[in-house]
């Protein structure tokens, strides 16, 4: 495993091209990752339980919402090391909770996704073509049609999608595979996308000697953000990923079958998706629950 230095480094750069964090956000969780690390003398990286143990008790004098955000950057970066298989196990358990509750992750609007697609659909009717607009529909389709994680979209092998099979088998964090839909409309725009990459090349959005990288997806979703009048704090492949588990929870989707979905381990982390419109689910209660027929049989009683 490289040094502190190394890693904390391609934490942040997985942070700006996968998570879509903001500047500041990058910069304090360098801040923090690097003076846990001076506590340790080096070894954040490869610390135990015991370890963070003595690194939280260096925050204790530190306010309630600076440990909060401590504790969570550290949270993230070991979760990082073990998603890129740097770590066997993930030590942030040990680490304080102090914050009172997650905060909710960026969506788009329906709105927003049909903007997307129409500034794609105006690259693609320009002449003459770029093989790449076919290239950035392919990653759209998966992104925002199957909730791909940037890291699964960029290392899918070429064959990966196949025009007679609608879904694919993936292996996510922690090794874990799971079953991934695909819509007619992501099989159709990988096929056209896939006519354009050399058979040789092993993946399916080849880049250089390897595949396409987060940071430069991050790139392009922003850039076709920007042509659809979408603010460039709100957008990026793990918005897109986000919207597609929200818009499903709109359209009625179960809760554990976008767990499953989604490759989550712990329900928990697909709650973090329910933030469906407030108004939209006291309007649920209203008319489908029970007690709601017996109020309006009062009403017309009266």
């Amino acid at each position: 495993m490289g040094g502190d230095a190394a890693l904390i480094d391609r934490f942040l750069e997985m942070m700006a091209a996968e998570a879509g964090a903001s500047r500041n956000t990058i910069a304090a969780y360098g801040t923090d990752l690097r003076l846990a690390s001076e506590v340790l003398a080096g070894g954040l990286a490869t610390a135990d339980a015991a370890a963070l143990e003595h690194v939280a008790h260096a925050w204790r004098d530190l306010s309630r919402a600076t440990v909060a955000r401590k504790s969570a950057a550290l949270r993230r970066f070991f979760a990082f090391l073990a998603d890129e298989g740097l770590r066997a196990d993930d030590p942030g358990k040990a680490l304080p909770r102090p914050g009172s509750g997650r905060a909710l992750p960026k969506t788009l609007s329906s709105g927003d996704v049909e903007a997307l697609f129409a500034a794609i659909a105006a690259r693609m009717a320009r002449q003459p073509s770029d093989p790449r607009d076919l290239r950035l529909l392919a990653l759209v389709e998966l992104l925002y049609g199957s909730g791909l994680r940037a890291s699964e979209l960029v290392s899918l092998p070429r064959g990966a999608v196949q025009p007679d099979k609608p879904y694919l088998i993936l292996r996510g964090k922690g090794g874990r595979e799971r079953l991934v839909p695909l819509s007619d409309r992501a099989r159709a725009a990988v096929a056209a996308w896939r006519e354009h990459v050399d058979i040789a090349r092993p993946f399916l959005f080849p880049s250089g000697k390897g595949h396409l990288s987060r940071v430069r997806l991050y790139q392009l979703i922003r850039a076709l953000g920007a042509e659809a009048g979408i603010p460039p704090d709100r957008i990026s492949p793990h918005v897109l990923r986000h919207a597609f588990a929200t818009h499903l929870l709109e359209g009625g989707a179960d809760l554990r079958a976008l767990q499953a979905m989604l490759g989550h381990a712990d329900i928990a982390t697909t709650e973090i998706y329910t933030h469906v419109d407030s108004a939209r689910l006291v309007r649920l209660v209203n008319e489908r629950h029970p007690l709601a027929e017996r109020v309006d049989a009062g009403k017309r009683g009266q």
